[in-house]
């Protein structure tokens, strides 16, 4: 018998690795054309520009994009190649991070695009009037490039003699106006307008913005690998050689190291950090908010290197819901400059259980580092006010916090904020001695009470 042999077709399921797809279903009609799409966040160290993170054009206002993050909650925004051009509202202002919560199997998730910061148009802008804008192109010799410069002034300048401190800060776009910031602003106009308000004297501020796609490598001295880096020396010379030379000329400027200070975050407190050990002629006073010594380990040996020249005040900022090295990082940077002769008296170190990598931290966090730093020289003949502790109970609450303080609450303001710093509840308090939580939701909220300044803020659950 002749035998038949059939074929047998095996399929095998194609084995892949799970993806995410993000598309774009449209885009607003005064996008520039043409135009590249790029996607940053959490997941490419929020590069703006980031060519591995940039949206196919598939026709029609459409743009999509395919990649592999981590699973976990992912932080993004679009971007036109730059944090100048990123999306915000149909006006043009600012919106928060975008979130997508990735379980790490094949998704796709389609969003649209409302605006561009820079096509806002006018009157959208958040910076107080006595904020201004020094110069869009202001020459740094020393990069062959140009920058935009905010100078906020006190209150009193036009009308006064006085001369003030001058206090530099990196991030210029993050500091006043909400319209230019990347993930909200620090309020330092805001802030300074309420402490002056209150009996402080005043202090000139500059603000910088980073170089966007420069910023790494202007805001670090040394060269990392992986990351960049390596213009750090070239930038602050700009900032001492040409910028305060400027300042100093132009306004009426308190010029002595005693009153000149420095202040960033992240990589903007590395290179303030770095300036302040390395020219400790020129600033007597450095604000430190979260900063990025894990970049390397030469910031260590910097200290160890310039030792104590002058005395200074350092003052050196951590939340405890940043990186695992965050806080430790500014404890080892803490015990370097005692050991190299700096006293307790002149390096602060604060850090709280609710702390992020975040601008409204860092803006929660202003007004008492410049109060540390400053108020030796600005409010020398000038007794600060003096507060009695406040404690609550019970903590978790389920519908009422009991207050307990010495001094007279009623009238007081009660903020209610969720741990990613949105205000949930604002309320005056009627009674110094209760508040109501009612109706907020399981979990962990940040409690603020001030009256003209903050008298409280701490960490409050809520348990139903």
């Amino acid at each position: 018998m002749k035998k038949i042999i059939l074929p047998v077709l095996f399929f095998l399921p194609l084995i892949g690795v799970a993806q995410l797809t993000i598309k774009v279903s449209s885009i607003p009609e005064n996008t520039p054309m043409p135009s590249n799409i790029f996607i940053a966040g959490n997941f490419n160290n929020w590069n703006p520009s980031d060519d591995n993170f940039r949206l196919t054009n598939t026709g029609g206002g459409h743009y999509e994009i395919t990649f592999t993050p981590n699973a976990g909650v992912l932080e993004f925004k679009f971007t036109r190649g730059s944090w100048a051009t990123v999306e915000g509202t149909a006006g043009g202002t600012f919106i928060p991070n975008r979130q997508l919560n990735y379980s790490g199997g094949a998704l796709s998730a389609t969003f649209s695009i409302a605006g561009w910061e820079d096509n806002g148009g006018s009157g959208n802008s958040t910076a107080s009037e006595n904020v201004r804008i020094l110069s869009d192109n202001f020459e740094m010799p020393q990069l062959n490039r140009t920058r935009r410069i905010w100078v906020y002034l006190p209150p009193d300048y036009e009308t006064s003699d006085k001369t003030y401190p001058v206090l530099y800060m990196q991030d210029g776009q993050n500091l006043f106006d909400q319209t230019t910031s990347f993930a909200g602003e620090w309020e330092i106009d805001e802030s300074l307008n309420t402490l002056f308000e209150n009996g402080d004297q005043g202090i000139i501020v500059v603000g910088i913005d980073n170089g966007g796609t420069h910023r790494i490598d202007e805001y670090a001295p040394w060269v990392n690998p992986q990351y960049g880096g390596g213009e750090g020396d070239a930038y602050v010379n700009f900032i001492i050689e040409t910028l305060k030379p400027y300042i100093d000329e132009h306004y009426h400027t308190k010029t002595d190291r005693i009153n000149t200070g420095i202040m960033g975050s992240s990589l903007g407190g590395l290179i303030s950090f770095y300036a302040a050990i390395r020219h400790q002629d020129i600033f007597g006073k450095a604000g430190i908010f979260s900063p990025s010594f894990w970049f390397s380990n030469e910031v260590y040996t910097l200290v160890e290197e310039e030792g104590k020249q002058s005395d200074m005040k350092i003052y050196l900022l951590a939340g405890e819901q940043e990186s695992t090295t965050m806080v430790p990082n500014l404890i080892t940077m803490k015990n370097t400059l005692l050991e190299v002769g700096f006293d307790t008296s002149e390096v602060r170190i604060i850090t709280h259980p609710d702390g992020q990598h975040s601008e409204w931290y860092w803006a929660r966090e202003f007004p008492d580092a410049y109060r540390w730093l400053f108020g030796d020289i600005a409010n020398a003949a000038r007794p600060q006010p003096v507060f009695q502790p406040i404690k609550i109970y019970p903590n978790p609450a389920k519908d009422t916090i009991y207050l307990t303080s010495n001094e007279n609450l009623l009238g007081a303001t009660a903020k209610i904020y969720s741990v990613d710093g949105k205000l949930l509840r604002e309320t005056i308090l009627t009674s110094d001695q209760k508040l109501s939580v009612r109706n907020l939701n399981s979990g962990i909220y940040i409690l603020e009470i001030s009256r003209q300044v903050r008298l409280l803020s701490t960490t409050l659950r809520i348990k139903i």
